[in-house]
């Protein structure tokens, strides 16, 4: 038993602890005010455990990010539906509370240096690359980046209002453009 929480020993249970743990305080505080310590804290767990199974900060930084990375769907089905798929997803479907938290540990992060480094490489590795690569065709990076502007737009939208404000009739229409927008983009030049 470890002695800290009365919990068994398993390293696959307290990595998972820790990590949702250094989630909620990212949420919370962003990069820089969380700590190792109150991480290791809410965790039940000592400190040198945080370091053992992450490493740095920096590295459980990373890794509370790349968890659940895309919502389901985004980068998968075919191209020819991808706008009013995507503008579907992000507009009706029931919002994933998991990819509006990693919105706010990225939004609470960005002005720390540090984490700014970490979010944009992950960011490269875990979206940005394989929407490209879904994309493919010419300008790919750039037509990666302005679905990612638009939908990362549509996600704090909906984290502020989950109707976005509009009548039925008209978050269809929303979403019948937003998908138009989306497609357009989605298409190589």
């Amino acid at each position: 038993m470890s002695k800290e929480s009365g919990r068994p020993r398993n390293a696959a249970v307290t990595r998972s602890v820790i990590l949702e743990a250094a989630r909620s305080r990212f949420i919370e505080q962003g990069y820089d005010g969380a700590s190792l310590r109150d991480i290791a804290s809410d965790a039940g767990v000592d400190v040198a455990l945080v370091s053992r199974y992450f490493g740095s900060k920096d590295d459980l930084f990373r890794a509370a990010l790349t968890s659940d990375t895309q919502p389901d769907g985004l980068l998968e089905g075919d191209l020819s539906d991808f706008g009013e798929r995507v503008a579907g997803m992000f507009i009706f479907d029931a919002p994933q509370q998991t990819k509006f938290e990693k919105l706010l540990m990225i939004l609470r992060s960005a002005s720390s240096p540090k984490a700014a480094e970490v979010i944009r490489a992950c960011g490269e590795e875990t979206f940005y690359r394989p929407l490209a690569e879904q994309l493919g065709g010419a300008n790919a990076p750039v037509r990666a980046r302005l679905t990612a502007a638009l939908i990362t737009g549509l996600a704090i939208l909906r984290a502020l209002d989950e109707d976005f404000l509009l009548s039925s009739e008209d978050r269809k229409e929303f979403c019948r453009r937003t998908g138009e927008i989306l497609q357009l983009i989605s298409e190589a030049d």
